[in-house]
């Protein structure tokens, strides 16, 4: 696992409210009963804590452009830190049109997905539990060199800051409160202080297994019998809905590797979209320039 200032972005999590319901969603769209929405006083205090940190701050959901504030949020984003090393992760939602121009001011990174590829995007099953497909202390191997921690970020939602996104996420699933004080310096964290948030969400994780993954297009979720049993009590929409897969037996790794964002093109024409066009920097990130 990663120190936290070593990665390439640390996120803010403005909302989990999204347009898409693709399958094994990390942000498990479509399990809530009602979407979060940060408040203002939630994302300065998160913006203030990051001031510092020496890469970039992200905003993503959910899709962060269905915040009722997304604007007034900006601006305060804008205030305090750079464009150079702020991020935005959207899908470009038609109706946001408009956000064009403050995105470009506001933002000198875009990470772009509306999950229109034809074919779709493989999505890795998260909810699935590590003690039921492995012996504990095989999973510790895994969890220990999982791909999202490894190569993904460390994230702030309305319930604190985490070392992990997907962590982040479940502890909005299962209302945990495992989440560090919003504070300057929380993102100068290393591995050896993980420890508590490890135990609460690592062996309930799927995403460290590399699991065979399914097409974002299918909307369906791959479940183990303790999640599945879990999504009943907790009233997943998503579940009632029967837009699930019941997943069990021995564990399976799959090796594939996910390369579309190869695909340039495909970004170019979602921020076509908003009339953007897409800059590629040297440090493989894309500027969008009206």
């Amino acid at each position: 696992m990663r120190p936290l200032r070593d990665m390439d972005s640390i996120q803010i999590e403005i909302t989990n409210a999204c347009v898409n319901s693709c399958s094994n969603c990390t942000r498990f769209c479509g399990h809530h009963r009602a979407p979060f929405f940060m408040s203002l006083e939630q994302f300065r205090m998160a913006v203030d804590s990051l001031v510092d940190f020496p890469k970039i701050v992200g905003v993503m959901g959910g899709e962060p452009l269905l915040h009722p504030h997304f604007e007034e949020l900006c601006h305060y984003l804008h205030e305090r830190i750079p464009p150079q090393r702020c991020g935005l992760w959207s899908t470009f939602p038609r109706g946001g049109e408009r956000y064009a121009r403050l995105i470009t001011e506001t933002f000198g990174n875009v990470l772009l997905n509306d999950h229109s590829l034809a074919g779709g995007i493989p999505h890795t099953p998260i909810l699935l539990t590590a003690r039921e497909c492995l012996r504990e202390e095989e999973s510790w191997y895994f969890i220990h060199h999982c791909l999202f921690q490894n190569a993904w970020s460390a994230s702030i939602t309305p319930k604190g800051a985490y070392f992990c996104e997907v962590a982040a996420a479940l502890d909005i699933l299962l209302d945990l409160n495992c989440g560090w004080p919003v504070a300057p310096g929380w993102w100068e964290k290393s591995p050896h202080h993980f420890r508590s948030q490890i135990d609460a969400f690592c062996l309930n994780c799927g995403g460290a297994l590399r699991c065979a993954p399914r097409m974002d297009i299918e909307g369906l979720d791959d479940v183990s019998p303790w999640w599945l049993a879990k999504l009943q009590q907790t009233g997943s929409p998503k579940i009632k809905a029967g837009k699930y897969h019941l997943r069990q037996g021995a564990f399976q790794s799959d090796n594939s590797v996910n390369t579309f964002r190869k695909n340039k093109m495909y970004f170019h024409e979602i921020a076509a979209k908003y009339g953007i066009t897409l800059v590629t920097q040297p440090n493989g990130f894309l500027r969008p320039v009206l």
